[in-house]
C-alpha cells in the first residue's frame, strides 16, 4: 500500500516561509508523501533541497487583484489533475481552488491560516478588496473541518466568527547549531540593530525603525534583511533621509543563511502596528528567530507578543511605533547592561521550550488519523 498523498498549496514562493518548510517536512518525517505548489518570479531564490517535492508555478503579474487571479486559476488547474488523497492550503489566497477542486474530487482539505487575512494594513483603504476577500472567507471557513493557525489571539477571533474547531500550532524554529557569520570589518565596534523577514511590509514598522536612526548616535548600524511591499520604499528613504552609512539593506535570503546574520545583532525588533487586526494579533517567526539566536527582543506591545517577552524574560515591549520613541527604547536597553545580560541568558533557556520539536507534536495530533485508509 503507498504512502498518503498530501498536496500543499502557498503563495509565497517557499524559499523563506520557513513554516510551510518546517510543517511540509514533518508531514513527509511521518510518512505522507508531500508535494508543495509555490509561486514563482524572475527574482526568486532557487529552491532548496527539501525532503518532501517542491514545485513553483512562474507567474508574470506581481501586485495587485491580477497577481492573486492568475496563480489561483494556474493552481485550480494543477490541483485538477494532480494524484493525491488531501489537499492542504495556506492561507485565504489559495483557499478557492483548493476548496473547490476537494468538492469536485470527494478529498478532505486542511487549512492553515497564518494570519488574519482581511485584517492586513493594505486592505484598510480598499473597502472593496476586504469586502471580496471576506465574502470568499464567509462561504468557505464555517465549512472546513480542520483549521489550525499561529496563535491564541487568531484563534479565538477565527471561532467566534465562525464557531469552527480551531488549533493552534506556533511559528517556532527548529532548533540547529548557527554558526554565525565573520563580523564584517566596518561592522566592528557597532551596535547592530536588525528587522529580518520575508514580511517587512505597511504596518510592520520598517519606515518609523529606519527614522529612529535619525536620533541615534554613528555607532548604531541598522540591518534590514529580507522583503516586502516597502522594501522599495526603504531603500528611497535610507537616500532621502542621509542615513547610507546608517543603514544596510540585505535582499530576501534563504533561511540557513539568515540564521548566520542573526546572531549578530545586539537587538531584534518586530514592531507590528496596532491599528490592524492582522498586525495587532500577530505572532511574527521572526521573534522566536531572535530568541534562537540569543539576540534580546525591543517590540510594539501587541498582545501575543508582549505575553512571550513577559514570560520568558527576553526583552522589552513599549506601545509606541514612532521613530523617537523607538530611539529611546533602544537607547534605555543598551545602556541597562545588568538587564541586557539577562535577556541574552532567558534567551538560552527560552529557546529549549519555544521550538519546533515540542511544538510540532500538536501538529502530528491532527494528521495522524490520516495516514491510514478510511
Amino acid at each position: 500500500m503507498g504512502k498518503k498523498k498530501i498536496t500543499v498549496s502557498v503563495i509565497s514562493d517557499l524559499t523563506t516561509d520557513q513554516r510551510v518548510i518546517r510543517i511540509c517536512t514533518t508531514l513527509q518525517e511521518m510518512g505522507f508523501s508531500v508535494k508543495v505548489i509555490a509561486r514563482c518570479f524572475t527574482n526568486s531564490l532557487p529552491l532548496d533541497t527539501y525532503p518532501f517535492e517542491a514545485k513553483r508555478i512562474r507567474c508574470y503579474w506581481r501586485k495587485g487583484i491580477l497577481q492573486y487571479a492568475e496563480f489561483n486559476l494556474r493552481l485550480f488547474v494543477r490541483l485538477l489533475f494532480c494524484k493525491t488523497d488531501y489537499f492542504l492550503a495556506n492561507d485565504l489566497d489559495v483557499l478557492v481552488p483548493n476548496y473547490t477542486i476537494g468538492k469536485i474530487r470527494g478529498k478532505a482539505l486542511f487549512y492553515d491560516t497564518h494570519e488574519y487575512f482581511t485584517g492586513v494594513p493594505e486592505l484598510r483603504d480598499s473597502h472593496l478588496k476586504r469586502k471580496c476577500w471576506k465574502f470568499i472567507e464567509n462561504q468557505i471557513f464555517p465549512k472546513l473541518k480542520t483549521v489550525y493557525t499561529v496563535n491564541e489571539s487568531l484563534k479565538n477571533i477565527y471561532t467566534k466568527e465562525y464557531g469552527n474547531e480551531i488549533a493552534v500550532i506556533r511559528n517556532v524554529p527548529v532548533t540547529t547549531r548557527i554558526d554565525q557569520n565573520p563580523l564584517p570589518e566596518n561592522w566592528k565596534h557597532k551596535i547592530i540593530l536588525l528587522l529580518q523577514g520575508a514580511g517587512i511590509n505597511k504596518g510592520r514598522g520598517g519606515l518609523q525603525l529606519m527614522k529612529a536612526m535619525q536620533y541615534l548616535p554613528d555607532n548604531y548600524l541598522l540591518l534590514f534583511i529580507g522583503s516586502g511591499n516597502q522594501w522599495d520604499l526603504l531603500v528611497k528613504k535610507r537616500i532621502k533621509w542621509g542615513l547610507e552609512n546608517k543603514v544596510k539593506l540585505i535582499d530576501k535570503l534563504p533561511p540557513e543563511k539568515l540564521k548566520k546574520y542573526t546572531p549578530l545583532a545586539h537587538i531584534g525588533f518586530s514592531l507590528d502596528s496596532f491599528e490592524d487586526l492582522n498586525c495587532r494579533f500577530n505572532l511574527p517567526n521572526k521573534i522566536f528567530d531572535y530568541i534562537h539566536a540569543g539576540v534580546p527582543v525591543l517590540a510594539t506591545d501587541i498582545p501575543e507578543v508582549d505575553a512571550i517577552i513577559k514570560q520568558y524574560g527576553v526583552g522589552r515591549c513599549f506601545n509606541s511605533n514612532e521613530p523617537e520613541a523607538i530611539a529611546k527604547a533602544i537607547k534605555e536597553l543598551i545602556e541597562d547592561e545588568k538587564a541586557y545580560l539577562q535577556y541574552k541568558v532567558n534567551c538560552i533557556a527560552a529557546a529549549q521550550e519555544l521550538c519546533w520539536e515540542i511544538e510540532k507534536d500538536k501538529l502530528i495530533a491532527i494528521y495522524k488519523p490520516y495516514l491510514q485508509p478510511h
